[in-house]
């Protein structure tokens, strides 16, 4: 199988030659997911040109859904209003809502104005419903019953609409009020007699979500039950919509990302193929506070500058106190922030959760402080340089761990986002513990390192 950058490079060299036929034909062999990587690839016009291609073979839909978010813009800057309309039409509402917002502003009306009016305002009411949550990635389009069919009525209403829902994983049996009754999986359906009634069949109560529950409330009820789909209801119990797997799995990829770049102090919105500008912009709010907090380390160390100048070895293991700090204090911290993301801890089990990060940091400190003050000592000469490093590095691995675990915790309990900031508030603990128990306990021991 040709690799994306190989193909990128044939197709481009199609379009030069104006062989657009054969590179039709190349595109036609190839699935969404493998044509979306090829675009960074490829120029302004060059991009035009193949979003026509796809248009010619209506699978333009299908490729912009597989796309990176933010390489949405420079597509519909090459397709028209009314084409780009046509394309988003085919869309799933959750699919549609998230292109939406992609589109220029000053193009959106137009774009909107050209959708049919039923998915113009099945779009305003998932506008409604807030971020992250249910409501905005369910599909509205989902296969229902009634209790009082047979197995045979089922599958006859299920071929019917076949060709117009592609992702039928349940049915679900609803009354006349489309209140939600049970849920058929496919596979009982179709091996029962025909003649078997649906309300046989059906598993009655299934587990649901209302579209104001958060989307990663979702992901850990489908991981929980081993689901393929979830409904979503009103709270009369009414049938909204369905969350489908490959949804979740979507949600579970931007809960990680977001965790993962909040860790880091970054911005969701600077990926891979954002502008510098945008990447610039996102990105130095993070390093302005990381250099505050540099400084406050550095305001530390300068609370000790006579130590500093009658044991200039001292300055040689700051490093090292510091680094495995931060280390420990970002193992504790990742552990802790999993655990929360996945429902698997909560504020009232935290405090044993801290304490085992805290026994975890003393032990783990023990260890490396021997070790480390037996370089030091082999380095230096000087035992009592060892024992100031063994003493700062069992006191620095304590405070990591313990900080590590609760300043997650601590956010949870005050409803901001565990990871929002956490790694740059363990690491400045860190770094100023570290410093000042090392120079510190280094000034208590100053006669015995001179």
């Amino acid at each position: 199988m040709a690799t994306p950058q190989v193909t990128t490079r044939i197709l481009r060299r199609l379009l030069a030659s104006g062989v657009h036929a054969r590179a039709e034909r190349l595109l036609a062999r190839m699935a969404p997911a493998d044509i979306a990587p090829l675009f960074s690839g490829l120029t302004h016009e060059e991009v035009a040109t193949v979003v026509d291609l796809l248009f010619r073979q209506r699978r333009a839909a299908r490729v912009l859904r597989a796309l990176p978010s933010e390489m949405l813009p420079e597509i519909f800057n090459a397709v028209s209003d009314e084409r780009l309309a046509g394309v988003l039409k085919r869309l799933e509402i959750d699919d549609l809502l998230e292109m939406v917002e992609w589109i220029p502003e000053e193009r959106r009306a137009a774009v909107v104005g050209g959708l049919p009016e039923t998915l113009r305002s099945e779009l305003e009411k998932a506008e409604l419903y807030p971020e992250s949550s249910a409501g905005r990635v369910m599909q509205t389009r989902f296969a229902s019953l009634d209790e009082k069919m047979t197995s045979q009525e089922a599958i006859e209403s299920l071929r019917a609409r076949a060709d117009d829902d592609e992702s039928i994983l349940y049915l679900y049996v609803v009354d006349d009020q489309r209140a939600l009754r049970g849920v058929v999986p496919i596979r009982r359906l179709v091996s029962a007699p025909p003649a078997r009634r649906i309300q046989d069949l059906m598993i009655p109560d299934p587990v649901s979500v209302t579209p104001d529950s958060d989307q990663e409330e979702v992901a850990q009820i489908v991981a929980r039950y081993d689901l393929l789909a979830v409904p979503v209801t009103d709270v009369d119990g009414r049938m909204l919509g369905v969350i489908t797997v490959d949804d979740v799995i979507d949600v579970i990829t931007e809960e990680a990302t977001e965790d993962m770049y909040h860790l880091a102090g970054l911005s969701e919105a600077d990926r891979v193929f954002s502008p510098a500008h945008t990447s610039v912009r996102k990105r130095l709010p993070w390093m302005l506070v990381n250099l505050g907090t540099a400084f406050l380390a550095a305001w530390v160390v300068g609370l000790f500058e006579r130590t500093l100048e009658q044991v200039v070895a001292l300055a040689i293991f700051m490093p090292v106190v510091a680094g495995m700090g931060g280390n420990g204090g970002v193992q504790a911290l990742t552990v802790i922030t999993r655990a929360i993301a996945l429902g698997e801890i909560e504020f009232s089990s935290g405090v044993r959760a801290a304490l085992k990060e805290l026994a975890v940091g003393l032990v783990m400190g023990s260890i490396t402080g021997v070790v480390s003050a037996g370089i030091a000592y082999a380095t230096v000469g000087n035992p009592a340089m060892g024992l100031a490093l063994f003493l700062s590095m069992v006191v620095t691995m304590a405070v990591a761990g313990l900080m590590g675990a609760a300043v997650p915790l601590l956010l949870k309990a005050v409803h901001q986002d565990p990871a929002l900031g956490a790694g740059v508030i363990v690491t400045t603990f860190t770094d100023v513990f570290g410093f000042f128990s090392f120079l510190g306990i280094g000034t208590l021991l100053i006669d015995q390192l001179t």
